[in-house]
């Protein structure tokens, strides 16, 4: 017996492995309902779609092929360290949008990986991390974003973790 299948012996003497396929949607809070849409909105064109109705009220959108759940929590108290990582089309625009549109209590952060891929962190109306991923920090013109750090400047790196890559298989999805 696999040691990471799920053990149905108690109920049909199996074992079955079960594995998952993709990621379907992301669930984050909001606030302030309508804003955060409106945010994902404007700032990276999501797209609203059709929703059930909860208890909780909630509101559905498309990015690329999957899905971003924004559910109302007015507990006002985002995870600190959880966050969505999304891909982005044009590194310049997305920059200049956030910083146009992002205060400094929310903060941002830009990080070169050591496979020199390229993380943009901020925090959305809802204080929700959000990390925007670029391929490529060679693609970038350095004079326009001072405050790209590469991480090993700061955190040592294990010959293992100089290896870590955001985009697997080579693709950009």
């Amino acid at each position: 017996m696999p040691s990471w299948g799920v053990d149905l012996s108690r109920v049909t003497g199996e074992t079955r492995i079960v594995r998952a396929t993709g990621i379907n949607h992301v669930s984050i809070s909001a606030s302030d309902l309508e804003a955060s849409t409106r945010f994902y909105e404007e700032v990276f064109g999501m797209e609203r779609i059709p929703a059930p109705v909860f208890e909780t009220p909630v509101q559905w959108l498309r990015v690329g092929g999957l899905q971003l759940h924004l559910f109302l929590d007015e507990s006002g108290e985002a995870p600190t360290r959880h966050h969505i990582g999304l891909t982005i089309d044009d590194f310049s625009a997305a920059y200049e949008v956030i910083r146009a549109r992002t205060s400094d209590e929310w903060g941002s952060r830009l990080v070169e990986l050591p496979s020199g891929q390229v993380q943009l962190y901020f925090r959305d109306p809802a204080g929700n991390l959000i990390e925007l991923n670029w391929p490529d920090a060679d693609l970038l013109d350095r004079s326009r974003y001072p405050e790209l750090r590469r991480l090993a400047d700061y955190v040592p790196q294990t010959a293992e973790s100089e290896g870590a890559v955001l985009y697997l298989d080579g693709g950009i999805v």
